[in-house]
C-alpha cells in the first residue's frame, strides 16, 4: 500500500494521541486529502535531517499510521490535528514527490492476538497509571484502562523519556512480552544513571 509519510522528531505508537501542528502546504495538502479519503498517513521517526524545510529527512524504516481524530484552526492560524496512532508499517521503498511529500509502499506488521497482562506487568501499570495523572499526559486523552500488554507497551514507550532511538526499536518489536521486558531493562538503566 502506498502511504504517505509525515517525518517527526517523535516517535508514534499504536493506540497513542499525538497533536500537531500543520503549516507547510505539502502536508496541508496531505491532511486535506486524508480527510477526504478516510484514511491516515504514516508518522516516522527523523534519524537525519529536520521536520522543515525542502531537504528530505532520512528516516526510520518502521512506523505508524497516523488516523485523524480531530482538526481545528488555532488561535495562531495554523491547522491543528490530533493523530491517534493505528497500524504499524515496515517502509519498503519511498520516492519524493515534486512537492517533496514523501509517498512510500509499506507493509503492515502483523500485530497478533491480544495477551492478557500477567502478574510480572503489575509494577508497569502501576507506573501507567502514576503517568496517567501528569497534566500533560491528561490532555492526551489516552482512553480507558489498559487490558492486553501490547497497550501497556506502547503507552509505556510513548510516554517515559527513553532516546528517540530506543523507542524505534521498540516500535520495531513484534512480541509485546518482549518490548514489555526491553521496557523494563530501559527503566532500570534510567534508574542507575540518576
Amino acid at each position: 500500500m502506498k502511504l504517505p509519510l509525515f517525518p517527526l522528531d517523535t516517535v508514534l505508537f499504536p493506540g497513542c494521541m499525538l497533536d500537531l501542528q500543520i503549516f507547510e502546504a505539502r502536508y496541508l495538502d496531505m491532511v486535506s486529502q486524508c480527510l477526504k479519503a478516510g484514511h491516515g498517513f504514516g508518522v516516522v521517526h527523523i534519524l537525519d535531517g529536520s521536520e522543515v524545510g525542502a531537504a528530505p529527512a532520512s528516516f526510520a524504516r518502521v512506523g505508524c499510521e497516523a488516523l485523524i481524530r480531530d482538526w481545528q484552526q488555532l488561535p495562531n492560524g495554523l491547522l491543528g490535528i490530533r493523530v491517534e496512532g493505528g497500524r504499524r508499517f515496515d517502509v519498503q521503498t519511498f520516492e519524493v514527490l515534486r512537492d517533496q511529500l514523501t509517498v512510500a509502499q509499506v507493509a503492515w506488521r502483523n500485530e497478533g492476538d491480544a495477551l492478557p497482562l500477567a502478574e510480572e506487568h503489575a509494577d508497569l501499570l502501576v507506573l501507567l497509571e502514576a503517568l496517567g495523572q501528569h497534566p500533560m499526559v491528561k490532555t492526551l486523552g489516552l482512553g480507558g484502562p489498559v487490558r492486553d500488554q501490547a497497550a501497556l507497551a506502547s503507552q509505556l514507550a510513548y510516554l517515559l523519556p527513553f532516546e528517540a532511538r530506543q523507542k524505534v526499536e521498540l516500535l520495531g518489536l513484534d512480541d509485546p512480552e518482549l518490548q514489555l521486558a526491553q521496557i523494563q531493562n530501559l527503566l532500570e538503566q534510567l534508574q542507575e544513571g540518576a
